[in-house]
């Protein structure tokens, strides 16, 4: 029997994976492309001095013109903002994970009258526009004394990410077997010690991509922030109220306060979020 080569491929089955080798690579070009292209003007915006950033013909390399980013982050309120912003995120994301982690492992490990309805309805919650609670939520926090406050924006923000933490570690517990914690409790563990010690360490990177969906989440919110907040505005809330009639170069340095620090943030737990689909895909 002959081995087959190149030439015995029909040539349309060739020709269409030609296509779709071609078509996946150009988009990934240009997703990769609409998310890049927009933080490399970012960068080159902000660390370019104001004359360049008004004037014509534009360059390609920042001239590394630290005066408008010192500006920024030396006017008035920008610190405790970003300090506002910091706390908020890190409290959410703390938040949504006791929250969310619990309801995931109940719904992968246990079977109760109504658990597919209660998974539509956690994913119903974003159905409903932030707008249209804006007014009720402002109204209760007033007479509950969580008006303009962190805490209160956190629990928002903690409904917002909550159906994403939920979602998300149902689906990274169910890929672990549950045979593994069947054999650890016929070795003496109870259920808490067996998720300690043989479910938790599979899914510590699952539940930190959930972290990190629930930091963006809360670090991007600009609605509830400018609306529940007044003293305590998040940067978000801040850039929107201040930066609004700024000169173009102020309003770079502030999008680059605020897109930075979530960068940085996802940089450093990237492996986490990358060993996530390995699990979910088992």
């Amino acid at each position: 029997m002959s081995v087959a080569t190149v030439a015995d491929v029909p040539r349309p089955v060739a020709e269409v994976n030609a296509a779709g080798k071609f078509l996946f690579i150009a988009g990934t070009v240009l997703l990769c492309a609409w998310v890049l292209v927009p933080i490399y003007l970012l960068v080159v915006n902000t660390l370019s001095s104001p004359q360049e950033v008004s004037g014509f013909p534009k360059t390609a390399i920042p001239s590394f013109d630290f005066g408008s980013l010192q500006f920024f982050l030396g006017f008035a309120g920008v610190v405790r903002a970003l300090w506002n912003s910091v706390v908020v995120a890190v409290l959410t994301m703390i938040l949504s994970i006791g929250i969310g982690a619990p309801a995931g492992y109940a719904l992968s490990r246990f079977e109760f009258p109504g658990k597919a309805t209660f998974r539509m309805l956690v994913l119903m919650t974003r159905a409903f526009p932030l707008p249209l609670l804006a007014l009720p939520l402002a109204v209760m926090f007033i007479r509950v004394g969580l008006d303009d406050t962190v805490l209160g924006l956190a629990l928002v923000h903690t409904t917002l990410a909550i159906p994403f933490a939920v979602l998300i570690t149902f689906s990274i517990f169910s890929g672990i077997p549950i045979e593994l914690e069947e054999a650890a409790w016929t070795l003496g563990c109870n259920r808490l010690q067996a998720f300690q010690k043989v479910v938790l360490p599979l899914v510590l990177p699952g539940i930190t991509a959930s972290a990190i969906f629930a930091f963006t989440i809360s670090w991007n919110e600009v609605f509830a922030a400018s609306v529940l907040t007044v003293e305590n505005r998040t940067l978000t809330a801040f850039l929107l109220q201040s930066l609004s009639v700024s000169p173009m170069h102020l309003k770079f340095a502030g999008g680059a306060a605020l897109v930075l620090p979530a960068l940085i943030f996802i940089f450093a737990v990237r492996k986490y979020l990358f060993a996530m689909w390995g699990i979910a895909n088992r």
